[in-house]
């Protein structure tokens, strides 16, 4: 199986790290190509893996699977027994909600506080929207974990906290104060093998734009 997966800039693209987490945790054997966001020829290359043209997006031989959410259920699918969904109905039908919520809301947070690793930018981005944006989420966080006993939202690691994981890496560069149950949670998150390797990366890429 010949999996590649083209993501935008590592310490940008909040999109693509969420399926490149879904497939480090499933232990798939896969590529990652880089295609900066913000250059000249960026559309171009983009367009020419992606008729779309979005990222991320997986090659898997001749199937082009795009948007996010789309990959990480593939990848659950090629590999069932890596427990992206959890096993139990009722919080399967949970996880794919907030998975489903973070996916299309959220949209002052994502506006205020754009994703942008390596960085920090204490204080900036608050908002009456933005900050309602982040009452919610530590709403989900809290009552997710309450439930589960975490360390992840729904005790082991599924799809719903690949699709949280950006939010976590906004609220260290923007300085978020958290509640202490969503403190460690973002903690556990940041622990990540996956994300550890992902924010290495974005640290070795360009910080100016063309």
């Amino acid at each position: 199986m010949a999996l590649t997966l083209y993501v935008g800039s590592k310490r940008l693209s909040s999109w693509s790290l969420r399926p490149y987490l879904a497939l480090a945790h499933a232990g798939a054997e896969f590529t990652t190509e880089v295609i900066l966001l913000d250059q000249a020829d960026t559309k171009a290359k983009i367009r020419a893996v992606n008729p779309a043209a979005r990222v991320p997006v997986l090659h898997d031989g001749d199937l082009v699977v795009h948007d996010s959410l789309a990959i990480c259920e593939y990848v659950a699918e090629l590999y069932p027994n890596a427990g992206l969904w959890p096993a139990d109905r009722k919080a399967r039908a949970r996880a794919r909600s907030l998975a489903a919520e973070m996916h299309s809301g959220f949209q002052a947070l994502r506006q205020q506080m754009p994703m942008e690793l390596v960085t920090r930018k204490p204080g900036q981005g608050r908002t009456p929207e933005s900050l309602a944006d982040i009452a919610r989420v530590q709403d989900i966080w809290k009552t997710a974990l309450a439930a589960s006993g975490g360390p992840f939202l729904f005790g082991a690691f599924t799809i719903a906290d690949a699709m949280f994981a950006p939010v976590a890496t906004r609220f260290e560069t923007y300085a978020v104060e958290l509640e202490p149950a969503c403190r460690a949670y973002s903690d556990a998150l940041h622990a990540l093998p996956a994300m550890r390797a992902w924010h290495a990366d974005a640290a070795k890429e360009p910080q100016t734009r063309d």
